[in-house]
């Protein structure tokens, strides 16, 4: 059913405020599950609503007109509070909750994800859940425009006034070698700088984190390759073709090729990262709380416990918060 022209929709209201943010009638759709004409209806019926052209859209990349500028202030206030009405409808009975949206670091998506689902699912009998897994930052980016509820991923912003946030694990960046190639006992970075470093991808946080690292420590390191991908990063230092700098829990998700790398302490200042919970502030209430509880225990029997056995340093390097 077409929404009447004349009316003011929340639905309008959430797709002038992705188009504001977006600055593309695509980008917006594609954020929302929406077709680009659907969007631009409900653009249009909105401006009729409100008697004013809203946004330029045959600019590139469309921008607020002052209409438009003075609706986003108010229309973020809007979308809080209608956000706030339904997590506290849903919060007052949890059973009444009817869908959890949820993003998951990848680095959980063979061991934790699945044990968390079930838990929540216990919980929340009547729930729909849509989980999406994905790197740290591209989460976070979902969770700030409310296409998720909550994610568990490395810590990008803590001081952003809008989110609550609960740490979980902290984790110390290690070094990957090929098997036999570098001789503790000797000078480790002298050894690793004669092979090329095998880089994460700097379109990723983690790969911006890393190489920030390396640029304070002053070390140049000559690399060939920049993967987003564990997997292929820990196969092509199992081939001896370079080393690598990568979180423990990288190394849980790619087990199989323990037996062809040798895993090592940092041979310079330590770099970690923190894995947290984090939800917008005050929309779900304890729940988030409530599920940083039931991870810890699954972090810890599922992550540190086997990475610690595995490698007995990592007791050091992988701390539950």
């Amino acid at each position: 059913m077409v929404d009447s022209p004349g009316r003011i929709t929340l639905w309008g209201i959430e797709v002038f405020m992705a188009a504001a943010d977006e600055r593309s009638i695509s980008a917006a759709a594609k954020r929302l599950g929406a077709s680009p004409s659907a969007v631009s209806q409900q653009l249009t019926n909105l401006e009729g609503a409100v008697g004013a052209t809203l946004l330029q859209r045959n600019a590139r990349p469309i921008r607020l007109t002052p209409a438009g500028e003075i609706l986003k202030r108010r229309a973020q206030v809007i979308l809080n509070e209608a956000a706030q009405a339904r997590a506290e409808l849903a919060m007052s009975d949890m059973s009444m909750l009817t869908r959890f949206r949820l993003g998951m670091i990848e680095d959980f998506e063979a061991d934790v994800t699945p044990q968390l689902l079930t838990h929540v699912a216990g919980e929340l009998k009547t729930s729909q859940f849509l989980l999406e897994t994905g790197a740290s930052h591209y989460l976070y980016d979902l969770l700030e425009s409310r296409t998720l509820d909550m994610i568990v991923a490395a810590e990008l912003n803590a001081g952003d006034d809008w989110a609550e946030v609960h740490p979980l694990l902290r984790e110390g960046f290690v070094v990957a070698a090929p098997k036999a190639r570098i001789k503790p006992d000797g000078d480790v970075l002298r050894q690793l700088k004669r092979l090329p470093l095998i880089q994460y991808t700097q379109r990723h946080y983690m790969g911006r984190l890393l190489s920030a690292h390396l640029a304070r420590q002053k070390l140049s390191l000559p690399h060939r390759f920049e993967l987003d991908s564990y997997h292929a990063i820990l196969a092509l230092v199992g081939q001896g073709t370079g080393w690598t700098i990568l979180p423990p829990l990288a190394l849980m998700r790619a087990r199989r090729f323990a037996d062809q790398i040798d895993v090592m302490p940092l041979p310079f200042e330590p770099l970690t990262r923190t894995i947290s919970l984090t939800a917008r502030k005050d929309i779900l209430q304890d729940l988030p709380a409530q599920l940083a509880e039931t991870l810890r225990p699954i972090l810890r029997d599922t992550i540190i416990a086997p990475a610690s056995a595995e490698h007995p340093f990592l007791k050091d390097q992988l701390e539950l918060l």
